[in-house]
């Protein structure tokens, strides 16, 4: 093994020591044996084990653990630490800014094992509630993890609408005669992009020119086809074809193959004429216009041909925002500054729910809080009428599936959003019991971000979505999809199943700031996706049938 090698196994030993809590002289005597091994000039394997002990700064204990990796080519106590540390913890040491001891916190404290969790929580301005963590140490971790993250290759649609808007300025610009559309899972708004595509009549060698100058590094090349890679780390796509074929490429780039498949039997000619327009194509196979979110399965075809399709939900659609955090607990803003801000947005009312007292990692309310907020709502109401403030509670789904407070503090929220928060890592079974017995109780009205999955970062526990959607169907429980770019949380692909039920979604952007209210918008581009309309959504109500839902939804505790 070489120096570096060996200095880095102690320096790595004497971190997880200090994230662990353990012996903080031993982690302190290993970091300074890394030191020392690092500006040795003879590396230690060419001396013998008498003169590794005589250096200077290398005591017994550490010169044991060198002569025990040189023997055996690792460390043992190294082993045995990395085994009982998450991965995700040990990734943390890479993110510039955070160091050991604010590991410690996040992991013990927080509960919080994963970077894309670490990130989440510095969007949801978490940290700021523990010491050694201001707001810009909060800033400065968000902003290297991002870094990190990006140079993974996997991004969120929200992270690469900005991008895809300046890019496609640059090569409008750059190629002021040629054509550019974007396409593929960018188009089609899927929630994660791997690749960004374009269809484009530009010929390929001024294309190739044009990132070799710019720095992008060329991937492959064909005559139809340029992959390139930014210095971001985001690959870009180029779909190269004759003017005549851009509106054919750009319809069989935005599709699935069954419904490609499907069409191509359906139009008479195939898709290898020339079209003006992708209405055209639909013209031509005797259908509505699909347009390309929709295009997931064949089966819409059909559904579009028998019945056409509804009218599927916009943004302009939410009429309130339903599920938002304050300073009360760990938002931004006051709630006036939420209300406010809502207001001004043209959003008929605000649904405040702060998360509840289990939740201590996010200054969760305990039950005076709770009536001195109910007194600041009641003041607001009055100050901001005919706009209206809910009193909620993002309750806490506890380990027996129980929600967080006694039956008479629950009986003075309007309403309640439960959610799973803790105790994440369960096996399917435990987490079917503690979900199914939340949504049976009657003070449950939305169910929240149903599986707790963080986009690129955490899977979520295992659920079975269909006996979810029954028993909310049985409890009249909506059920939310959490707008959060990062959860969008029900699946798309399961609201077909809530809403063949019956049941209401609920798009809630989970707002922890002003800013926060914005993200309704990807949650409509996935609810589009399932084919949701404003009828369908909670959020899309006006308040006075919101209320009228709110009424019914208390009829349920008597």
């Amino acid at each position: 093994m070489t120096n570096e090698a060996i200095a880095d196994n102690f320096s790595l030993l004497s971190k997880l020591m200090d994230i662990h809590g353990d012996d903080a002289f031993k982690a302190k005597s290993y970091a300074s044996a890394a030191f020392t091994i690092d500006k040795l000039e003879t590396e230690l394997s060419t001396l013998d084990p008498q003169t590794i002990f005589s250096q200077r700064g290398i005591g017994a204990t550490t010169g044991k653990k060198i002569i025990e990796q040189l023997e055996t080519g690792q460390l043992e106590i190294l082993v045995d630490y990395i085994s009982k540390t998450p991965a995700g913890i040990l990734e943390m040491l890479r993110i510039k800014g955070i160091g050991p001891k604010k590991i410690a916190t996040i992991w013990k404290e927080l509960e919080i094992e994963t970077l894309g969790e670490l990130l989440y929580a510095c969007e949801e301005n978490r940290l700021t509630l523990y010491k050694g963590f201001g707001e810009k140490t909060q800033a400065n971790i968000k902003a290297s993890i991002e870094f990190y993250v990006n140079a993974q290759g996997n991004f969120l649609y929200a992270q690469m609408e900005a991008v895809v808007g300046l890019l496609q300025e640059k090569w409008t610009e750059h190629f002021n005669e040629s054509s550019f559309f974007v396409t593929g899972a960018f188009r089609q708004q899927q929630e994660v992009i791997t690749i960004l595509e374009w269809v484009t009549d530009q010929e390929l060698a001024p294309l190739e020119s044009f990132f070799e100058e710019n720095n992008f590094e060329i991937q492959s090349s064909t005559p139809n086809y340029l992959e390139v890679t930014s210095q971001e780390n985001s690959t870009l796509g180029f779909h190269i074809v004759d003017t005549q074929h851009l509106v054919t490429t750009l319809f069989k780039t935005s599709c699935v193959p069954s419904f490609l498949e499907k069409i191509n039997e359906l139009v008479p000619e195939g898709l290898l004429q020339s079209y003006f327009s992708e209405e055209d194509i639909f013209k031509a196979a005797n259908i509505p216009y699909i347009p390309p979110y929709l295009r997931e399965d064949a089966s819409i075809i059909e559904k579009a041909s028998s019945k056409g399709l509804p009218s599927i939900i916009v943004p302009s659609d939410i009429k309130g925002i339903i599920h938002s955090h304050s300073k009360w607990s760990d938002g931004s803003n006051t709630l006036l500054d939420m209300a406010t801000a809502a207001k001004a947005k043209g959003f008929e009312y605000l649904v405040i729910s702060d998360h509840s007292k289990s939740a201590f990692y996010a200054s969760g309310l305990q039950e005076d809080r709770i009536i001195a907020q109910h007194k600041e709502i009641d003041q607001l109401n009055k100050q901001l009428a005919p706009f209206k403030i809910f009193k909620s509670i993002e309750s806490d789904i506890l380990n027996d599936g129980n929600l967080d407070y006694a039956p008479a503090i629950l009986q003075s929220f309007d309403l309640i959003i439960a959610s799973v928060h803790s105790n994440l890592k369960m096996q399917e079974e435990k987490a079917m019991q503690r979900l199914i017995t939340a949504i049976e109780n009657p003070y449950t009205n939305i169910l929240g971000h149903m599986t707790g999955r963080l986009l690129l970062s955490r899977k979520g526990y295992p659920v079975d979505h269909q006996k979810i959607i029954d028993a909310c169907a049985a409890n009249s429980v909506v059920i939310e999809l959490n707008a959060h770019p990062r959860r969008l949380d029900i699946d798309w692909r399961m609201i077909g199943k809530a809403l063949d039920k019956g049941l209401l979604i609920s798009i809630n952007p989970d707002a922890h700031a002003i800013e926060g209210f914005e993200d309704c918008r990807y949650g409509v581009l996935v609810a589009q996706k399932a084919g949701v309309t404003k009828e369908n959504n909670l959020s899309s109500y006006t308040l006075d049938a919101f209320e009228k839902w709110v009424a019914t939804q208390q009829s349920k505790r008597k």
